[in-house]
Formats: C-alpha cells, sequence, structure tokens
C-alpha cells in the first residue's frame, strides 16, 4: 500500500463501506466519511474518521472537497434496493445518478487521483449466457438499480477519458456479514438469520434453486484496498465464483442457528434473476486478490453478530 493518503468514503456509516473504513484506518490512511445516515448507521461509524453528515446530492459537497482534498474518493453512498428502485426509478436515479455526478464533478474540480465505484455485478449482467460471467460478460441488467449502476461505470469512464481521472469499476457479487441491515435493503442472508433468530418462519421465494454468488464483506472491501495503487484502473468482478442455492443457504443457517424452522416457500419474485455468479479471475490474477471467508464461516461470524446485537 505504501504511503497514508487521504480517502473520502460516501456511504461510510453503511454495511460494506463501514468495513472498508475500518480497514483503511487499520492501514494508516486518513478518511473522511460522508453519509446521509438514511441506511447507514451512526454505530457504524469508525471514532478516528472524520464525518460529514450530508447527501451526495447536496451542493454542500463541494465544500467537503474543498476543506478535505482527498486522494483517493471510495464512492459506495447509493439507494441499493433493487425492489424500491422499481417502485421509484426518479429516486433511485437521483441517488444513483445525478448524486454520483456530483461527487464525480467535485473530484474533478479539486484535483482528486481516482474515484473507486461500488458497482454490482449481479445486477449489471442480469440473466447470464456464461457461468460465472468474466467482466466482458454482455451487460443487460433487469431493474432500474442495474441500469443506474451501469450508468455510473459509463460515466466514470467518460470522465476518465475527458479529465484524466484514474477509475475503478468494482462489481461487487452478493456481499454479506456483520452489519448487515435485516430491515433495510437487506440481503436475504440477513433476512434470513433475524426472522431464524427470533424463532418466526423464513420464507423461501420460489422453488429456491436460484443461486447467488456470496462474497464476505471483509473479503469485499479487501478488493477496494487493493485497487489503490497506481498503476491499477478499469473493471473487476468481486466475487467467489461458487453458486450457492437459496435453499443451501437456508438449511447452513438453520443448522448455524439452531433453529426448529422448516423450509417454507412462497411465491415467486416477479424479476429474479434465477442464476447468479461472477468471475473474479481478472482481480486474483492482476491483484492477488482472494476471496478468504468460506461461506459457512462467513455465515458462523455473521450470525454470531447478529446474536449478540440482538442479547
Amino acid at each position: 500500500m505504501g504511503a497514508c493518503m487521504k480517502v473520502l468514503v460516501t456511504g461510510g456509516a453503511g454495511f460494506i463501506g463501514s468495513h472498508l473504513v475500518d480497514r483503511l484506518i487499520q492501514e494508516g490512511h486518513e478518511v473522511v466519511v460522508v453519509d446521509n445516515l438514511s441506511t447507514g448507521k451512526r454505530r457504524n461509524l469508525n471514532r478516528a474518521a472524520r464525518f460529514c453528515k450530508l447527501d451526495i446530492q447536496s451542493w454542500r459537497l463541494e465544500r467537503v472537497f474543498r476543506n478535505e482534498r482527498p486522494n483517493i474518493v471510495m464512492h459506495l453512498a447509493a439507494q441499493m434496493d433493487v425492489r424500491k428502485s422499481v417502485e421509484d426509478p426518479v429516486f433511485d436515479a437521483q441517488v444513483n445518478v445525478l448524486g454520483m455526478l456530483n461527487v464525480l464533478q467535485q473530484s474533478v474540480r479539486h484535483g482528486v487521483r481516482k474515484v473507486v465505484f461500488s458497482s454490482s455485478g449481479g445486477a449489471i449482467y442480469g440473466e447470464q449466457e456464461i457461468y460465472p460471467a468474466p467482466e466482458s460478460h454482455v451487460t443487460r441488467p433487469l431493474s432500474p438499480y442495474g441500469i443506474s449502476k451501469l450508468c455510473g461505470e459509463q460515466y466514470l469512464s467518460y470522465y476518465q477519458r475527458v479529465s484524466g481521472l484514474q477509475i475503478v469499476n468494482l462489481r461487487y457479487a452478493n456481499v454479506y456479514g456483520p452489519r448487515q441491515d435485516p430491515d433495510g435493503e437487506a440481503g436475504v442472508v440477513a433476512i434470513f438469520i433475524q426472522k431464524l433468530l427470533n424463532n418466526e418462519q423464513a420464507i423461501v421465494n420460489g422453488n429456491g434453486r436460484q443461486t447467488r454468488d456470496f462474497v464476505y464483506v471483509e473479503d469485499a472491501v479487501e478488493a477496494n484496498l487493493a485497487v489503490m495503487g497506481q498503476e491499477t484502473q478499469g473493471t473487476y468482478n468481486v466475487g467467489t465464483g461458487e453458486e450457492t442455492s437459496i435453499n443451501d443457504l437456508l438449511r447452513i443457517l438453520i443448522a448455524h442457528t439452531n433453529s426448529t424452522c422448516k423450509e417454507v416457500h412462497g411465491p415467486a419474485k416477479s424479476g429474479e434473476q434465477v442464476r447468479s455468479v461472477i468471475d473474479s479471475t481478472k482481480i486474483r490474477q492482476e491483484l492477488s486478490w482472494e476471496p478468504r471467508t468460506e461461506l459457512r464461516e462467513g455465515l458462523k461470524r455473521t450470525v454470531d453478530y447478529f446474536r449478540e446485537r440482538m442479547s
């Protein structure tokens, strides 16, 4: 990693963002967090980071950039609920497109060297033709959320061309782990765990044979650290390349929580991808990033975290 840098993290009170902030501080970087706390939590904030409670769409963002002059921006703030994007595509675009444009314009104006964008592997590729999907896979997003993430990537490459800004797109698979919000834009892991620990019935959408690529949050943020170097630019998938069915996920979680829940199936969600798994060969080969946390181990840690929070 080398030199200490000043890093601005948007969404730094959120699930993935707060883990990233913790790691950056551990590595000796100076960190500024911009978060409006709409889904982020104050308790996730690292005390060593400077915190600005601010929406990325705000005109006040200019002042933060002017005063802080970050070297690198890690852009994670987003509307990240796929269902909400379907219900309210305009709000999704306001945050994920216009909010991001504000971040990009301030970055260019105030001499930021690199912007690292948290994109989405699952949402961007749509129904896959190749399993697992490489970065070169055709992009056919199935939701406004996927469209706004893809749009963000396009704006990044535009600013790279016209201003010389260094850019990285990290296309995360399904990230899970401690601090994931079971109420908000949550992933299925957090929802299932909360239900099982409360002795409520977890419901599987459809037949449960749909698959996802689950990557542990601490592994995901290591990818952000790996792309900070001077030479690194472009698009990288960040996942395990392994498919796990929702049925198998529930079975593992039932075992970890000692729950008496049965497997119950509800109606299938329309527009839900059947199989989603991404190929991370590129980041493994170029930057020696590896997902180190085996699914059962990661799920165990996540269950322990939720158990502690509830006790």
